[in-house]
């Protein structure tokens, strides 16, 4: 995997050690295998990525596990860009940690960072991001689980899909509707123990890029009041700053998966046997690999400037939306190259580049499909448009 990019400013010296660090633990510890137990091996992943400090950096607060007291998004997004490159389970099983306590990071009382957090970083516990409905997917405020208030507690009741650590998680944050205003303003989030009564895993699903996923079903599901993260009627507002950090590193996964296709398709170009020379001799060959070249550069460049920008306090939702649209579309386009070059074998089941295209397709769907990136950045810019 090409590391120049590192030299750029975006990046401290620490963020470059820490880059190189992770380089060296994944390339002994990832074995690409392909267990039969997805979630036995998601939950080693987790477990030996905690003992290896690195999930100190998908938490905030030194006090609670953190590496930091605040999340360092260009750290996040360099741990999942090396991950990916490295082996798509694990940097799931890291985002997940991530983006399944952000909500506890971000709007946590310090008896509730007190209680999960630590866990999280020592991969001790496993968490998940409830937010998804059937009929809320990309409109997340059109949500209709329910959690109302009786007493010191709320009753949750509702589905929730496509919740990823579903089935393994030791907790969800979830977002339900407490009716304090319609739509966005009247939505609260919880954080669900997996074992609280009335929470039950309805059904579990196959993807084409397997990790834990499943819908989750609640019947009067009781939670303390103490459960609610943040005040009453936040939970959306929460849920998009949630994203808006863990957006930035969907596009740096795309990145790392599109290093490890270019890296492929380089070593398959210069070796595959053709018409007395190899794949590389040829002008419609080299166009492919500059154009790949290209795009791995240039949404490398939109991902750490959308991290540095949050990094440095700034309002970044337009900027990680960018990121993640064009690196996720960015990163499909590269692999599909990459597997033409493999030509048949490129379609092989568990070659590297047959499981780079099913691993990347998920990336323009999740945490806001491309479409949802593209409305995001046109509303941004009729909120404030340039000046003339």
């Amino acid at each position: 995997m090409s590391t120049d990019h590192l030299d750029w400013p975006f990046f401290d010296d620490e963020h470059r050690k820490m880059a190189a660090a992770l380089h060296e633990w994944a390339a002994e510890h990832l074995d690409h295998a392909a267990d039969t137990d997805i979630d036995d091996r998601c939950r080693r992943l987790v477990r030996d990525l905690g003992d290896a400090g690195w999930l100190r950096y998908s938490v905030a607060g030194t006090a609670f596990g953190g590496q930091s007291d605040r999340i360092d998004t260009r750290a996040l997004c360099l741990a999942r860009e090396i991950l990916a490159d490295h082996d798509a389970l694990a940097d799931f099983a890291f985002a997940m940690q991530g983006l399944g306590s952000g909500a506890i990071s971000l709007a946590g009382t310090d008896e509730q960072k007190r209680r999960y957090l630590p866990m999280v970083a020592a991969g001790t516990a496993i968490a998940a991001f409830a937010l998804s409905e059937d009929d809320a997917g990309s409109d997340a405020a059109a949500l209709s689980c329910t959690a109302r208030a009786d007493g010191d507690a709320y009753i949750l009741d509702g589905t929730k899909t496509w919740i990823s650590n579903g089935g393994i998680a030791d907790f969800y944050v979830v977002f339900a509707r407490t009716g304090e205003a319609a739509g966005a303003r009247g939505i609260s989030a919880f954080v669900v123990d997996a074992d609280t009564q009335g929470l039950h895993i309805a059904d579990r699903i196959d993807v084409i890029s397997p990790h834990p996923l499943a819908r989750l079903r609640f019947e009067e599901c009781r939670v303390p009041a103490t459960a609610r993260l943040g005040d009453a009627g936040a939970g959306f507002s929460l849920a998009m700053r949630t994203l808006d950090i863990f957006r930035t590193s969907v596009a740096a996964a795309a990145v790392g998966f599109a290093r490890r296709a270019m890296a492929e398709a380089l070593a398959r170009a210069t070796s595959r046997q053709m018409f007395g020379g190899v794949l590389a001799d040829f002008q419609l060959t080299r166009a492919e690999l500059a154009q790949m070249a290209t795009t791995i550069d240039a949404t490398t460049l939109l991902t750490y400037r959308a991290a540095w920008q949050r990094d440095q306090g700034r309002p970044v939702t337009k900027e990680a939306a960018m990121a993640k649209m064009a690196a996720t579309e960015g990163a499909q386009r590269v692999i599909d190259a990459a597997v033409q070059m493999w030509g048949a074998l490129g379609v092989v089941r568990e070659q590297r580049v047959e499981r780079l295209y099913r691993d990347i397709r998920a990336l323009r769907i999740y945490e806001g499909a491309t479409e949802v990136q593209q409305l995001i950045i046109a509303r941004e810019l009729l909120r404030s448009p340039e000046p003339t």
